[in-house]
């Protein structure tokens, strides 16, 4: 069930390749962004799906984050604890990541606090504030910490106040999925210079926050850490032979409109 966003190039592959994952999508506008399943078209999906099936579908409320898919970067912190450890690399000042619906800062804050490290996370919003903001956050990472304490007893009880969380507020821009100035900019240095690939609504927005810090010197002498969450498989090679019009009416708009810059 996939709500409406300004198109892009990456918009139509993913598109394309969750047609090839078979999955089944739906374009649809939420009545209500915090209670999905009340919408009446939803509810009928979900009816219609308990009617084939005989069970309700699994529901993942939008944005995707839940305690339990934030336990997968509580893990992450305890990788880049490995890898400090071996001497891979220094252990960060700062990690910058995009905050979307936040379990991606929910896990690593709870993980790097679990394991006593110095690292500060630096959340960059690129959702409304209405999905990211320090209360909610703050939330998340404590059920996140109940249930891995329920699950194993001998992982710490972590708190948090709202001063020891970190959001930056100033490169979301006007709208979710639409590109920025800034973002389109640190998109072509990273491509330029370090032959990676960003994307205009969260790694761009979250890379151009880290470059407005280092140019006005809030980083300097301090170890940072860019933690690029967009996607690094190749899948165009499964995609090529996928004529888009196999896909529901209502998302042929998106390959037949215009698309928004930039894509490397």
């Amino acid at each position: 069930m996939l709500i409406p966003q300004p198109n892009a190039d990456y918009v139509r592959r993913n598109l394309l390749m969750s047609y090839h994952t078979e999955a089944e999508l739906h374009l649809y506008t939420p009545k209500r962004y915090f209670r999905a399943t009340a919408d009446p078209s939803v509810f009928y999906q979900l009816l219609r799906h308990r009617s084939k099936r005989g069970q309700w579908p699994f529901v993942i409320q939008m944005g995707g984050s839940s305690p339990l898919g934030a336990i997968g970067y509580v893990n992450a912190a305890f990788e880049l604890n490995d890898q400090i450890l071996k001497g891979e690399i220094p252990e960060p000042d700062y990690v910058f990541i995009a905050a979307g619906s936040m379990g991606t800062a929910a896990g690593l804050i709870l993980g790097l606090r679990a394991l006593n490290m110095k690292t500060k996370v630096v959340a960059v919003r690129v959702n409304s504030d209405r999905f990211v903001n320090v209360k909610g956050l703050i939330k998340l990472i404590s059920k996140t910490n109940s249930l891995l304490s329920s699950l194993d007893p001998s992982f710490p009880r972590c708190y948090f106040r709202e001063t020891d969380i970190e959001i930056n507020q100033g490169y979301f821009g006007t709208q979710y999925a639409l590109t920025t100035e800034a973002g389109t900019e640190a998109i072509s240095l990273m491509n330029r210079y370090g032959g990676i690939k960003l994307e205009g609504t969260y790694t761009g927005k979250t890379f151009a926050a880290l470059i407005d810090d280092a140019r006005k010197s809030k980083l300097r002498n301090k170890v940072i850490l860019f933690w690029n969450t967009y996607n690094s498989r190749d899948f165009s090679e499964s995609i090529a032979a996928i004529d888009y019009h196999k896909l529901p009416r209502s998302f042929y708009h998106y390959f037949e409109g215009e698309v928004q810059p930039p894509d490397y």
